[in-house]
């Protein structure tokens, strides 16, 4: 945190100061409390203190002489709250909203006017919460945006700025480390919701801050308004978005160019992820080598699926030579998915054809394969079958008796297509099938955990897009794995900001991948678990992120070139000094404060003795 007592000893004029520095709620606090506690004479020249309701000021665990000093004093109810009574309160008002729309507009108030305690709470909460602030629930928060937006978070540029892309990201008063950014043409399996998208970048951003520890304050939520295709939401009198069709492939590349420039000359270190495009490969190939940016769809979605696949081999008794894989669903996630298993099978000795061949994937048209007759989308040629002997298959289960495949993989968002006939074929044939349903959310997962578990006799190696409770099978409680991308995605953004990598490359990715198959601890293994236990998360993204910082070393786009001489302990140290502490950044403010009334009263020590100050620093 950047320290008051600094900026106000700096030679620069305090004009000079204030046109460069944005402060944040606690630079205006620590201003307020250092002018008060000056000599008028010896003063900056600072702006009247505005109060704000979203930053904290309000928080009831605030001392008497911090909200003296803020302010509010008198404007809170004057109990001096611990944390764990704050905690009872929010969990009780939690409980008392019935439906999972209504706890998630619960939780956004919450991180809205205390950032604070919501990450406090949701650090100790995040196996029960990330369901509400994320998938499944935010899939409804997105389709209903337009009738539940109650206040702004994020940003939103549309295609009606072109030409003024950087002079509107001055508008952002904070310094960014990463940003998240969607066109909101294919939200999660619910399609083209327009600038309604804008619940992803928001949910994906804060999960950035609860699993990786990157300060809520730098990052960037951010939706581009380039129209919607849905013509019900433009017909809508809620909709928040541009009433006009989508824009076409190349006014989107030129829009993007442009923002991509654009943010880099803003913030030049800024990571930045992309988040359900359509069509998310041409964006990727066109900047991934350029800017330190991944799609996390695309790259993340592959690297969490490995990471559990990895292990799912171990478990299955089955030689990596002899797996195959069908892959229901042959979109861009899927493909994405199946390249990063590719990679893994090739450090495992297989070269790229041998590799490749693993894999058969069926689209809506049946087995991909390329003499079916239709024109393949690019990103289908890679994995298109020509051994098919002009045999095409448009049934599932007759595919399965065909390939007789180790491992079923959905990615299709067809709820339910993973029936008791398919799920029993697969049983048929292997002692432990590898089922992975990983369409969201939970309505469009292709088999659930139970559905799984019954009809592969309690055999088969799960693991899920979205959350299934734990069930008793065979006197044993069974949980499933969810391949959730915030195993990886917010390690890949603290490892890319932490190093300063000009670009993120594949060996980074998959070094999440990696990273991630070694971090289950001995119990878990031992419990036959795919993934770590979700509250773990800090130590998880911990080993993800040293494992990143050490790919973008191998691959010398790292510019914190003095990390590479720390050891994995020192490096771990570093990552984790780093990252922000919701529970200690409260006490910070406290601190700030008692330092500074000391200093300005001549005494050694800490004081809370407000009185030393005058009143009017709390019209400031």
């Amino acid at each position: 945190m950047l320290r008051l007592s600094s900026l106000i000893k700096s030679p620069r004029s305090s004009s000079t100061l204030l046109s460069s520095f944005r402060p944040t709620p606690q630079h205006r606090l620590l201003a307020s409390i250092a002018a008060a506690t000056m000599p008028s004479a010896s003063r900056p020249h600072l702006p009247p203190r505005q109060l704000s309701t979203t930053s904290g000021d309000f928080d009831s665990s605030n001392p008497s002489h911090v909200r003296k000093h803020l302010g509010t004093y008198g404007l809170t109810p004057p109990a001096i709250e611990s944390f764990e009574v704050q905690s009872q309160r929010c969990l009780r008002l939690l409980a008392m909203k019935p439906t999972p729309i209504e706890k998630f507009q619960y939780l956004v108030h919450l991180k809205a006017t205390n950032p604070h305690l919501f990450y406090r709470l949701l650090s100790q909460n995040i196996k029960e919460w990330t369901p509400l602030i994320y998938t499944p629930t935010v899939g409804e928060a997105c389709v209903r945006w337009h009738e539940i937006w109650t206040q702004p978070e994020g940003m939103y540029l549309s295609f009606s700025d072109r030409g003024h892309l950087r002079q509107i990201l001055d508008n952002w008063p904070h310094q960014v480390d990463i940003t998240v950014l969607t066109d909101g043409s294919r939200i999660l399996g619910l399609g083209d919701l327009g600038v309604n998208g804008m619940g992803i970048p928001v949910g994906k951003l804060a999960l950035y801050t609860a699993c990786a520890g990157i300060n809520p304050d730098a990052t960037l939520p951010l939706t581009l308004d380039l129209g919607t295709n849905n013509k019900a939401l433009r017909e809508d009198p809620l909709y928040m978005g541009s009433r006009r069709p989508k824009v076409t492939a190349d006014e989107e590349k030129e829009f993007l160019d442009e923002l991509m420039a654009a943010l880099t000359d803003k913030w030049p270190n800024i990571v930045i992820q992309f988040e359900d495009f359509k069509n998310p490969f041409p964006a990727l190939e066109r900047y991934q080598d350029s800017y330190s940016m991944f799609n996390d769809d695309v790259q993340g979605t592959g690297a969490v699926i490995v990471g559990g696949f990895i292990n799912a081999i171990k478990a299955s008794g089955v030689p990596v030579k002899d797996h195959k894989a069908i892959f229901f669903g042959a979109g861009s996630a899927g493909v994405g998915v199946a390249k990063q298993i590719v990679e893994f099978f090739k450090k495992e000795g297989l070269t790229d054809e041998e590799a490749r061949r693993k894999f058969w994937f069926v689209d809506s048209n049946g087995l991909v394969t390329a003499d079916r007759g239709d024109k393949l989308a690019d990103h289908k040629v890679y994995f298109a079958r020509d051994d098919n002997n002009g045999r095409q298959y448009q049934s599932l289960g007759r595919l399965i008796d065909y390939v007789q495949p180790t491992i079923l993989m959905g990615l299709s968002t067809i709820g339910g297509a993973f029936n008791k006939d398919i799920l029993q074929k697969m049983a048929k044939l292997n002692d432990r099938p590898i089922i992975f349903p990983l369409s969201n959310p939970s309505s469009k997962s292709e088999c659930t955990f139970e559905e799984a578990v019954i009809n592969t006799e309690g055999r088969c190696l799960f693991a899920s897009g979205s959350p299934f409770p734990s069930m008793e099978w065979d006197e044993k409680l069974l949980s499933p794995g969810q391949g959730n991308n915030m195993y990886v995605f917010p390690g890949i953004g603290l490892g890319a900001i932490l190093s300063k990598s000009v670009s993120i490359t594949q060996d980074m990715i998959y070094a999440s991948a990696e990273s991630l198959s070694t971090s289950l601890n001995q119990q878990e293994i031992a419990d036959g678990w795919l993934y770590p236990d979700i509250r773990r998360i800090r130590e998880v993204s911990v080993v993800v992120t040293r494992g990143v910082i050490r790919a973008a070393q191998k691959n010398g786009v790292d510019r914190a070139t003095e990390l590479r001489n720390l050891d994995d302990a020192s490096l771990d140290s570093f990552i984790k000094e780093h990252m922000y502490d919701p529970f200690s950044e409260r006490e910070n403010v406290g601190d700030e404060v008692n330092q500074l009334i000391a200093t300005a009263s001549g005494t050694k020590g800490h004081t809370n003795d407000a009185s030393q100050i005058s009143n009017g620093v709390a019209h400031l």
